[in-house]
């Protein structure tokens, strides 16, 4: 695609987009200046905080341990959040359909089923998408990438639950 094609260009890391929201969701990645840079990835980071949780995502360190089922996280964040789901904790409530949430976050995800809120486009199709992993799962049918292979015959898969279906067929599992 040309970059004439492509009116919106990030002007820190020059990446051009065909539509405004896209350019605006992007953005949001660079609030300010990234002084901090992972060595692994080439992450950037505003705050050296950042940087030292990221890190952990390449060391696999999981310094937290939930006491009741021993999961351990990266995050203090994640088992605080996780540790509600023992307890059945749902302090986020639905409004609209009163149904609860362990976090404000899955609340917020689950309000767009009622808004009908897609701010996620694909900029091959303009599909739009009300969580960025459907959107990013949705990419892989234009690119061709089948992250998803069967360990028995090879076969790619462009998603997950497809592999899970797929693997029926060797097992003799009825869905």
């Amino acid at each position: 695609m040309q970059a004439t094609m492509k009116p919106y260009v990030c002007k820190v890391c020059k990446k051009c987009f065909v539509f405004k929201e896209n350019f605006k969701t992007h953005m949001k990645m660079h609030p300010s200046e990234k002084r901090y840079g992972c060595e692994v990835c080439e992450k950037r980071f505003t705050q050296i905080c950042e940087l030292k949780l990221h890190i952990r995502v390449h060391t696999a360190e999981k310094p937290y341990i939930c006491e009741v089922c021993r999961k351990r996280f990266a995050q203090i964040g994640n088992l605080k959040s996780h540790k509600k789901i023992h307890t059945g904790e749902k302090p986020y409530i639905c409004e609209v359909c009163r149904k609860g949430f362990t976090q404000l976050h899955h609340l917020k995800y689950h309000l767009r089923i009622h808004t009908g809120e897609k701010p996620y486009i694909c900029e091959v199709c303009r599909k739009g998408f009300s969580q960025i992993s459907s959107l990013k799962s949705h990419i892989r049918i234009h690119t061709g990438e089948k992250p998803y292979i069967c360990e028995v015959c090879r076969k790619g898969f462009t998603q997950l639950h497809h592999l899970k279906s797929h693997l029926r067929i060797h097992t003799g599992e009825k869905p």
